[in-house]
């Protein structure tokens, strides 16, 4: 193994898309990126491999990166037409072949071949094999396929299947460094390389977290593998194998919370195709092991389902204590409901659900604009104007206040340079992890310092990508009025929310906002209002903020539009 890397960084380069080359660029920014931070996660024969790429000649590798791009490891080189190279296709693919990059002739299995050739083409080269299949000439493709592939298993070079057809296969070798480099870059193996080598990335500005040893999600080569045996069983069970037998392959638990939330997301998916199998007992046990955020409610209908009453009603009890999200404690709510009056126990206390006020206004549209847009004109006076934020205000409020927690280095939060938001930000413990930041940003609420806070992150800021400031939704303007209108405990309470729950809780808000800047209430300066058109109704998840709202003397109500001179 190698040596651990430099502990600091500098943002690296970006392409310009006026350069045919510029995704080659690209490409060697994410190979060289981890050359630099992760040597220390390879081995010797992997850097020299990487080493060895970097000194080819440029034509050499943007072929390369072409095919590290595309889908499979196998191609048709005539079919490859890159005029940016310089040079034929050929050439640039002998120097690769010199090198070891690529296989000249490999042998290809024939299913392989079904997608590499039309079937213009296969039909009369395979005359021979579908005449002793006893197979019509004129058969069609997916009968070809499913006939053949089981009575030809053997992979053989193309002029074995293609006798006397001008063509070339090639096959790119070492797609499991190219994975493994993907990986230690991105974080996840969701992201193509195309997500990241095919984009302008000079028309975007990243907030430049200081990245180090100490903030990588990696800490050893181990964690890379586990990742992705766990990205293997998922494919595997994508592809259809029995959640028995990818069971077997899962690793086990360990101290890494970044790749437990990995192992957690599987086994759920596991466990939900368990139970669709009919195997309720693995079923059980992945949810139990899972720690998903939607793992102990699976668990618990499907022992509801299995009129294991007992044992779900003592999971329940153990959950109601500390659900791990909203939407689970309505669930927990309606599950304890039925199972005490199944086993005769005292009915759980039910939540009491505040009223919201609600009103009707019926409008003209002649213009045919939205919705909420006809409401804001309509409800806008002078002394109280009217905002369409939707779910930009709150979010970008808090976005600017707790800027530092948000980019905070913590492992497993940012990879590279080129992140829009930590990549932790929907996980369970991603507020725990920055706790400390958290109750810096909201204690500033506790004076006006709260409002220097924001005002200073809205200029030094502007432009940064950020998950919740949306910029042009956010003028200089709407943010005074804000600031002026909207008291710091009513922000408290709202972010305290948004903390409880990131990915739920971000949307929901109401679509409109109006200001009373003069108001002799500080808690009466503004009101939200959510609009309803014609046949539109209240979602779940606005409903629970409405609802919050209320029930902590927000100003809240709901806005039905009907149509002027609509039929009823």
């Amino acid at each position: 193994m190698n040596p651990a890397p430099a502990r600091h960084t500098t943002m690296p380069g970006t392409a310009d898309l006026d350069n045919p080359l510029y995704y080659l660029e690209n490409f060697e920014t994410v190979v060289r990126w981890v050359r630099q931070h992760h040597s220390d996660l390879l081995t010797a024969d992997e850097t020299g491999r990487i080493d060895s790429l970097l000194t080819l000649d440029q034509s050499a590798r943007a072929l390369l990166a072409r095919m590290v791009m595309r889908s499979g490891e196998l191609f048709r080189v005539e079919k490859l037409n890159y005029p940016e190279l310089g040079v034929p296709v050929k050439d640039a693919a002998s120097a690769l072949s010199r090198n070891g990059w690529i296989e000249d002739n490999p042998g290809i299995p024939l299913a392989k071949l079904f997608r590499l050739f039309t079937l213009a083409e296969l039909r009369p080269a395979l005359a021979d094999q579908i005449s002793a299949a006893g197979l019509p000439t004129a058969a069609a493709k997916g009968l070809l396929k499913d006939t053949l592939i089981p009575l030809y298993p053997d992979a053989a070079p193309v002029e074995h299947w293609l006798p006397g057809i001008p063509t070339q296969v090639i096959r790119l070798n070492h797609m499991a460094l190219f994975d493994r480099l993907r990986l230690m870059f991105f974080g996840n193996l969701r992201q193509s390389w195309s997500d990241f080598v095919l984009v302008e990335l000079g028309h975007q500005q990243y907030e430049q977290v200081p990245l180090s040893t100490e903030s990588r999600a990696f800490d050893e080569r181990d964690d890379v593998d586990r990742y992705l045996i766990m990205h293997h069983c998922r494919e595997r069970l994508d592809e259809g194998e029995s959640p028995e037998t990818v069971w077997q392959d899962v690793p086990p638990a360990n101290d890494n919370p970044w790749l437990e939330s990995r192992r957690g997301r599987l086994l759920f998916e596991l466990g939900k195709l368990a139970e669709r199998g009919g195997n309720t007992d693995l079923a059980l046990s992945a949810y139990q092991h899972s720690g998903h955020r939607e793992a102990r409610l699976r668990q618990l209908r499907l022992l509801e389902r299995l009129k294991r009453h007992h044992e779900a009603w003592a999971l329940a009890i153990t959950a109601g204590d500390a659900p791990r999200f909203g939407s689970e404690e309505r669930g927990l709510e309606r599950i304890l409901l039925r199972l005490a009056k199944k086993l005769g126990e005292a009915t759980p206390q039910a939540s009491t659900r505040p009223a919201i006020t609600a009103f009707t206004l019926e409008l003209d549209n002649p213009q045919g604009h939205s919705v909420e847009w006809v409401a804001m004109e309509h409800l806008s006076e002078p002394e109280a104007p009217v905002a369409y934020v939707e779910n930009t205000l709150i979010n970008g409020l808090f976005g600017l206040l707790c800027w530092r927690p948000l980019f905070a280095p913590v492992p497993g939060a940012f990879f590279h340079p080129f992140h829009t938001g930590p990549v932790d930000l929907y996980r369970e413990d991603f507020v725990e992890r920055r706790q400390a930041l958290f109750d810096d940003c909201l204690d500033a609420l506790a004076t006006d310092d709260y409002k220097t806070r924001i005002r200073n992150t809205w200029r030094k800021k502007q432009g940064v990508a950020s998950p919740f400031v949306i910029w042009p939704a956010l003028s200089e303007d709407l943010l005074e009025l804000a600031l002026e209108c909207i008291p710091a405990h009513h922000l408290e309470r709202m972010f305290r929310r948004l903390l409880d729950n990131l990915k739920e809780h971000r949307s929901g808000f109401p679509d409109l906002i109006r200001f009373h800047p003069g108001h002799t209430d500080p808690n009466r300066r503004y009101e939200m209002i959510e609009v309803k058109g014609p046949g539109d109704r209240l979602q779940d998840h606005q409903t629970r903020w409405l609802e919050f709202c209320v029930s902590h003397d927000i100003a809240v109500s709901v806005c039905y539009v009907r149509w002027a001179g609509a039929a009823e």
